[in-house]
């Protein structure tokens, strides 16, 4: 009896999550006079035409590219910074190794409203603004501290034995470090990876104030439907659909690597 209450809570509680994506959905199929006009649990006018305006029209589907390009630059950057950085807090210990550690963590709990206007300054004065490695860079000061915080929890659970007895074997540590090492932290290198990914594709405060035209990603251009006409909801709606897909097949590859994070990491 217990275990049917626990069942039903569990559905009623996953249906009330998936009401705002069903009506989501739901509008992005409908005309904007429909969504405007009358309560329907379902497109009375179905039409695909919101999608089709996304995919054809370059100012809609470049904010997709854009955002893919500079999430993707993050993420390496991110994780290349990190790895080193966390195997030196893991393996050794140094003068102001917890104070540095500290100081890492509390780049990531600042607002990025805090370095929005030093990143314009500084990337207008050097000529960055309004590209994707700005805003790359821009989020790898929220990032890298997240990468290293959680990989250096998995690397902690490394035996030091094993880069002793590499080294006997003659491996240099670069070798050692990508062949034996990495593969050992999998998991923890897919948990960073999907943080940094998620962090980097739903912020949007920098990403707008970073770019104007070249480099605008889909959750800029989604702040600025509103015409002449008024605000194109269908439309609107449809982006909202298409931007919710890449972070639902990052959560899909990544499953097992989040669920060993929860287990044995920092997460």
């Amino acid at each position: 009896m217990r275990l049917r209450g626990s069942a039903l809570v569990m559905t009623l509680y996953i249906l009330f999550l998936l009401i705002p994506i069903y009506w989501l959905v739901n509008m992005s199929f409908k005309t904007n006079t429909e969504i405007t006009s009358t309560f329907t649990l379902f497109p009375m006018d179905f039409t695909v035409q919101n999608y089709v305006t996304i995919l054809t029209d370059p100012s809609w589907y470049m904010g997709y590219v854009n955002s893919i390009i500079y999430v993707t630059m993050n993420v390496v950057i991110s994780l290349t910074v990190a790895l080193p950085a966390a195997y030196a807090f893991s393996r050794y210990n140094f003068m102001g190794d917890k104070h540095l550690f500290f100081w890492l963590l509390t780049n990531r709990m600042a607002p990025p409203a805090v370095f929005a206007l030093p990143f314009f300054q500084l990337y207008s004065s050097v000529g960055l603004f309004d590209t994707h490695i700005a805003v790359a860079l821009a989020h790898c000061l929220f990032n890298v501290p997240l990468a290293v915080w959680i990989l250096e929890g998995f690397m902690r659970g490394v035996p030091k034995e094993i880069d002793e007895t590499a080294y006997i074997d003659g491996y240099s540590f670069g070798r050692f470090f990508v062949r034996i090492f990495m593969p050992l932290i999998a998991s923890g290198i897919g948990v960073a990876a999907f943080f940094c990914f998620m962090f980097s594709w739903v912020e949007l405060l920098l990403s707008r104030t970073l770019t104007s035209v070249n480099a605008k990603p889909i959750a800029a251009t989604m702040t600025r439907t509103v015409s002449a006409s008024g605000m194109d909801w269908g439309v609107l709606a449809a982006a909202g659909v298409l931007t919710i897909i890449p972070g639902a097949l990052v959560i899909y590859f990544v499953r097992n690597y989040i669920a060993k994070g929860f287990a044995l990491g920092r997460v």
